[in-house]
C-alpha cells in the first residue's frame, strides 16, 4: 500500500510506502501514529488486518488506525493486530452504536471519532463531511462533536478538509467551538505547516496535541525541533 498526502482531500500525492513511513518516525521522536485508509469506506472494504499486523510490529509509538471500520469485529479486528486506538469516522454518523459498543467493551481511551469538518459556501458556518470527504452529511459539527462524547469517544481526531495539506494553519475558528464544548482530549488536525501554527492551536483551551504530515513530508522541519519549539514557547511537551 502506498502512502498518500493531498490537499484538502483531494490532489494526492505519493509519498513512500506505509512501513518506510512508520520507520522514520519510530526515529523522530513522535508521540502517536495515526494510520487512516483513506478509500475503504468508500471502496467499501474492510481494514487491511494483515497490513496493520506487519506495520504494528515495527511502531514503537500508540497507534490509531482507522478507514473502513463499520463494525464491532472491525474495532475487535485492528486491536488484536496492534492498533491501540482505533478511529470511527462515517461509521459514527451512520452507525453511531459502534461507538458506544467499543467504548463499554474496551474503554473510551481507544475509541477515537474522527470528524471531517468543512466551511459552508456562505463562509459562515460548518458541516460535517464522510466518506472521506465526499458526501456532505448536513451536520453541525459542535453537535455531532458532543453526541459522539455522550456516545463514549474518547477522543476526537478533528480535521479541517479546507485547510488539509495546505499548510497555511488549523482552522482555530471551529476547533475552538467544539473543544469550548467538549471534555475528552482533540486532536487538530488539517493545515499545519510551521511551528507556531502548531503552537496556535495548542493554545486553544481543550486542545490536547496538533497533527500533522505534510509539514514533514515536504519541508526540512522535523517531529523533535517542533517540540523544542513548542517547549520553548511555554508548551507542555515530551521531548
Amino acid at each position: 500500500m502506498t502512502l498518500v498526502k493531498g490537499i484538502s482531500f483531494d490532489s494526492w500525492r505519493r509519498v513512500g510506502s506505509v512501513m518506510q513511513a512508520v520507520k522514520v518516525y519510530n526515529m523522530r521522536d513522535v508521540d502517536e501514529l495515526i494510520f487512516v485508509d483513506i478509500t475503504a469506506t468508500i471502496d467499501k472494504r474492510k481494514p487491511d488486518f494483515q497490513l496493520v499486523d506487519d506495520f504494528a510490529d515495527e511502531c514503537f509509538m500508540p497507534l490509531t488506525v482507522g478507514g473502513g471500520v463499520n463494525t464491532i469485529d472491525d474495532v475487535i479486528g485492528l486491536l488484536e493486530v496492534g492498533a491501540d486506538k482505533v478511529a470511527i469516522n462515517s461509521a459514527a454518523i451512520t452507525n453511531p452504536d459502534l461507538i458506544k459498543k467499543s467504548s463499554d467493551m474496551f474503554g473510551s481511551q481507544c475509541v477515537v471519532v474522527s470528524i471531517d469538518v468543512k466551511l459552508k459556501n456562505d463562509k459562515k458556518s460548518y458541516e460535517v463531511y464522510s466518506h472521506s470527504g465526499t458526501i456532505s452529511t448536513g451536520l453541525n459539527p459542535v453537535n455531532h462533536a458532543v453526541n459522539v462524547e455522550k456516545l463514549g469517544a474518547g477522543e476526537i481526531l478533528l480535521t479541517s478538509i479546507d485547510q488539509d495539506g495546505t499548510m497555511n494553519g488549523y482552522d482555530l475558528e471551529i476547533t475552538k467551538k467544539i473543544a469550548d464544548e467538549l471534555s475528552i482530549p482533540i486532536i487538530a488536525s488539517g493545515g499545519s505547516g510551521h511551528y507556531k501554527h502548531m503552537n496556535e492551536v495548542l493554545l486553544l483551551k481543550g486542545v490536547d496535541a496538533a497533527a500533522a504530515a505534510s509539514i514533514f513530508h515536504f519541508t526540512e522541519q522535523t517531529p523533535l525541533e517542533a517540540k523544542r519549539y513548542l517547549k520553548n514557547n511555554g508548551i507542555v511537551v515530551r521531548v
